[in-house]
């Protein structure tokens, strides 16, 4: 269908990318792209007869741009592909909604929704993912689950003999298990870490980890 958009802009000498209906147009000034972004609108809406969606087409800057999740970005002097901002937020809000404290359902079933969501979505944004991101990702998500899984516990005495079992001290595990504190808080504490290390949920539950 939009072939023909594609020969218009080739015509124009401009630089571009499009992905079905997703389309980026490159330009070296904010007044140019104005321009263009007048003229293509003018173009599809009278030659092709299309509508253009007003609320999503916009002028601004390469690496505010998203395009399929991702953004461009300079670094060092140096042209970089990044994850757009708002698709990493996208990922965190799908990873706090499996991990839901509320949701009532065993850690093996989160862990195993995790697991259909997460390979797939790395697959996609290897290319945009740095080092330190997939790091703290991964012991973002680590916590999540520590959380989630110190929830189930609920009482004092189930998780004093839980942290016992995963081999804290008998006065650790005392002191931990009967905190106040809530789960969130507790999911980052050094003895937490020691119980509940990434490890475990890999081992005993399968969670595939972020690389």
């Amino acid at each position: 269908m939009l072939d023909e958009l594609d020969r218009e802009l080739e015509k124009r000498g401009l630089r571009f990318v499009r992905y079905a209906d997703d389309i980026v147009i490159f330009v070296r000034s904010r007044k140019a792209g104005e321009r263009v972004l007048e003229s293509v609108t003018r173009f599809l809406r009278q030659r092709m007869k299309l509508k253009v969606n007003n609320a999503k087409s916009s002028v601004e800057l390469p690496w505010n741009t998203k395009f399929l999740g991702f953004r461009i970005t300079q670094m060092m002097g140096r042209t970089r592909l990044g994850i757009h901002p708002k698709a990493l937020e996208s990922f965190k809000d799908k990873i706090r909604e499996a991990t839901r404290r509320t949701r009532g359902i065993s850690l093996q079933r989160v862990i195993h929704e995790l697991n259909r969501f997460i390979p797939g979505w790395l697959n996609y944004y290897r290319v945009g993912l740095s080092k330190k991101l997939i790091q703290e990702l991964s012991r973002w998500i680590i916590r999540r689950l520590r959380a989630f899984h110190w929830e189930q516990w609920k009482l004092p005495r189930t998780k004093v003999r839980n942290l016992k079992r995963l081999g804290l001290c008998h006065d650790d595990a005392v002191k931990l298990g009967n905190t106040r504190k809530g789960a969130w808080r507790v999911s980052k504490y050094r003895s937490m870490n020691y119980a509940l290390p990434a490890k475990w949920f890999v081992q005993h539950h399968g969670l595939i980890q972020l690389r």
